[in-house]
């Protein structure tokens, strides 16, 4: 086993209930904010990890990550983090620590070591027949709290390159993995700004492949970004605007927290590229839409401060105004000039990170439960099929469906959704009593 690897565990070790009202499949953030709910409405309930408890923040994620949002906001309502500022950002250990301790804190019935590998409509009763690991169980509902990081993509460009070392971000730890040389990471979201920053930080060459996004400020005249679009509802929109379904944000708590500014990146040495289009060999060709790209991400920004300026001027709020926030960095060269092929083996390259974002696998769940894309069909996580639930996913019910706190209260709907079900089935007419 690696450092990184997750541990492995003796599922024929564990012995199951027959039966149970609701099973939980993953403990994660989901599957512990569903614990909770469940266990305060009085719904008998197991949870099914196949792993440890958080177990994608310790072996998932690399090992400077930290949470992109502070501590006071990136926790459930029950429990603060301990040893950590309110305004500070809990690193990845910190974080799968805090869920250990909040299932804890709960009593959750959290079994770990255990893989669900299908679920299938009960044919003669109400209800579920679960495979897995440790045998069978019918559950007369079942909550997927896998989460919506299942499947790293890496999109099939990646089959171009030619004697290059290739990982997605899940799989990067550190600048120490990779052999010597320049690397290109592919994707300027959150995880790809992050690792590209590390990088060249650690002395490496980095080219930067910057793709459409989102840029909040990290701060803004006192208060952090999450504060805003508390205060503006923008956390709370239901639905994505359209066109920006798949559009990444760029925040980052690294190192105390700090806005991405790309010009900022670029002077620091990084050169940055427009969307990577293809790789044949050791050339790769760049789309000519990097400085639309970070247009765009800037128009985002501003449209942030002015709604923020607004927020405080309708308010009364006495923060301080903060004209340096508008004042931007010359547009560097990388961006006036940009490339648009590459020569990788020239330019030294000798790995490509794929920031790509991942995608899900609910080949386990009932082909009913899903559409023709293999996705959930649900309304704020109901599914269309009776007696199953879904917890985690991104805009399960708004936008910030998939930080800590979104998950929290998406599963305390689940949960009372689930709590009203029983209630009807324990139902007893006069005739019946």
């Amino acid at each position: 086993m690696t450092e990184h690897s997750a541990p492995e565990r003796v599922a024929n070790a564990v012995s199951l209930p027959q039966q149970i009202d609701t099973l939980v499949v993953g403990a994660g953030q989901a599957g512990v904010a569903a614990s909770e709910h469940l266990g305060k409405l009085g719904v008998p309930h197991l949870v099914l990890e196949r792993s440890r408890i958080a177990e994608a923040w310790r072996t998932g994620r690399w090992d400077s990550l930290v949470a992109n949002g502070p501590a006071w906001h990136d926790r459930f309502p029950g429990l603060e983090f301990a040893g950590v500022d309110p305004d500070g950002f809990p690193a990845k250990e910190q974080i799968a620590d805090y869920f250990v301790a909040y299932a804890a804190l709960n009593n959750s019935p959290i079994v770990t070591g255990v893989t669900v590998t299908q679920v299938q409509r009960h044919p003669t009763s109400p209800g579920f027949i679960v495979q897995t690991s440790a045998g069978v169980i019918e559950a007369r509902r079942v909550i997927s709290a896998t989460g919506p990081f299942q499947k790293p993509i890496i999109p099939p460009i990646a089959q171009g390159a030619v004697g290059i070392t290739q990982i997605h971000s899940a799989q990067y730890y550190n600048p120490e993995q990779l052999p010597a040389g320049a690397v290109l990471v592919v994707g300027a979201g959150s995880s790809g700004v992050q690792i590209a920053d590390e990088l060249q930080r650690s002395g490496r060459q980095v080219y930067l492949s910057v793709g459409a996004h989102d840029r909040p400020p990290r701060r803004y005249r006192q208060r952090d970004f999450c504060w805003w679009l508390g205060v503006l509802g923008l956390w709370d929109l239901e639905a994505a605007q359209p066109g920006k379904e798949h559009v990444t944000i760029a925040v980052s708590g690294a190192r105390g927290g700090a806005t991405i500014d790309f010009r900022e990146l670029a002077q620091q040495g990084i050169t940055l590229v427009g969307l990577t289009e293809t790789i044949e060999g050791n050339q790769a060709a760049f789309a000519n839409n990097l400085a639309e790209n970070i247009q765009k991400g800037d128009e985002n920004y501003l449209e942030l401060l002015d709604a923020a300026d607004a927020y405080i001027e309708r308010n009364g709020l006495d923060l301080p105004p903060e004209p340096s926030a508008r004042e931007f960095l010359p547009m560097p060269a990388c961006v006036t000039q940009p490339l648009r092929h590459l020569d990788l083996a020239a330019a030294g390259v000798t790995s490509i990170i794929w920031a790509t974002g991942y995608g899900v696998d609910f080949s386990w769940l009932p082909a009913t439960a899903l559409n023709g894309q293999g996705k959930p069909q649900h309304q704020r996580g109901v599914s269309s099929e009776p007696g199953l639930y879904f917890v985690g996913l991104p805009w399960l019910s708004r936008r910030g469906s998939t930080f800590i706190w979104g998950v929290w209260h998406d599963a305390k709907h689940v949960a009372d959704h689930i709590a009203t079900q029983r209630k009807y089935q324990a139902y007893r007419g006069a005739g019946e009593r």
